[in-house]
């Protein structure tokens, strides 16, 4: 008997039982349109069900896609991106898969600390990075106010719709977390182009205008909103991915002002909070005047750090009539 010791799905069929390896990339998905990774002709399963993501730590999360009848991990339905585990059983429509992740050899079936030897590379550099937080706001108050099938499709539908946006906007989802999205540009060595942090705030505005919309889409109780941080600066970037198709991840002090950042718009009131070597670049691609208009600054305590940072924020009506002016919104 061969022992399975990458991570896989088992799907399970009247046909009998098929295995799908889970190698060469960080992202799979499961629908019945051909364009995805796992298709699955069964009826009941949207053109674009769900999607399997495997972080830089090794973890699978499974991210439902809005999809009409829902996705299942032992029988109970995800509404938000979960973690899965060993042994873990999911259902599409009417199709059964096990999810199986052999701890001990899922650094040898991605190649992580590997130089050689297999279809995939990791390599750490340390780039010039711009790191984009979004998070929803009072989603916790969303998810107790409405039906669990609802706030499914609802969420599913902003993590397509908010990769799509990151996507045509030069950068793509590195991470998913609960209901908020990391993602990342990766500049030149030592320089930001002008035209790369325009890119940033258009697609920031495009998410702001997309969350906004859902409310016309869905019986929501309230408008969503949501809250930003955009923070510039050198990181250890990753490539974790195959060789046509790398797949980044950035690790480092960075990322993590960016996710404080976010934190830090509910503390002044405001929308968007930018660190200060990205309000310096974006002074650079810009107008001093302009910009000097759009952003206040302040100064904030973020969580883990011991003395006080300085930030600039906007509101997305000022960020959206500003991009108008320029004639990029």
């Amino acid at each position: 008997m061969i022992v399975q010791t990458v991570p896989y799905l088992l799907l399970r069929t009247e046909a009998g039982t098929s295995q799908v390896p889970l190698t060469g990339n960080n992202c799979w998905t499961i629908g019945r349109s051909e364009d995805n990774t796992v298709v699955l002709p069964d009826r009941w399963i949207s053109r674009n069900h769900a999607m399997l993501q495997c972080m830089d730590s090794g973890e699978f999360y499974l991210i439902d896609l809005g999809s009409r009848n829902g996705s299942f991990v032992n029988g109970r339905r995800v509404s938000i991106p979960v973690t899965l585990r060993n042994g873990d059983r999911l259902m599409f429509g009417q199709t059964e898969l096990e999810f199986y992740c052999p701890p001990t050899d899922f650094q040898h079936a991605v190649g992580v600390g590997e130089g050689h030897g297999t279809d995939t590379a990791a390599l750490h550099v340390r780039r010039l990075i711009s790191v984009l937080v979004i998070d929803i706001r009072n989603f916790t108050g969303l998810t107790r106010q409405i039906d669990e099938k609802v706030l499914s499709e609802m969420i599913g539908a902003w993590f397509r719709h908010a990769g799509e946006i990151i996507r045509d906007h030069g950068s793509w989802v590195d991470k998913y977390i609960g209901d908020a999205v990391m993602a990342v540009w990766i500049h030149g060595a030592q320089e930001v182009q002008p035209g790369e942090m325009l890119q940033i705030f258009n697609a920031l505005s495009a998410l702001h205008k997309m969350t906004a919309n859902l409310y016309n889409l869905y019986p929501l109780p309230f408008p969503l909103r949501i809250g930003a941080g955009v923070n510039t600066g050198y990181a250890m970037v990753g490539n974790a991915g195959s060789g046509d198709r790398p797949d980044y991840t950035a690790l480092g002090d960075t990322v993590n002002a960016a996710f404080r950042l976010e934190t830090s718009t509910k503390q002044i009131g405001s929308d968007v909070a930018i660190g200060e070597s990205t309000y310096k670049h974006l002074l650079a691609a810009l107008d001093e005047n302009d910009t000097v208009a759009l952003f206040k600054q302040f100064t904030v305590h973020l969580k883990g750090y011991e003395m006080p940072t300085v930030t600039y924020a906007c509101s997305f009506p000022d960020l959206d009539l500003f991009l108008q002016t320029k004639g990029k919104a």
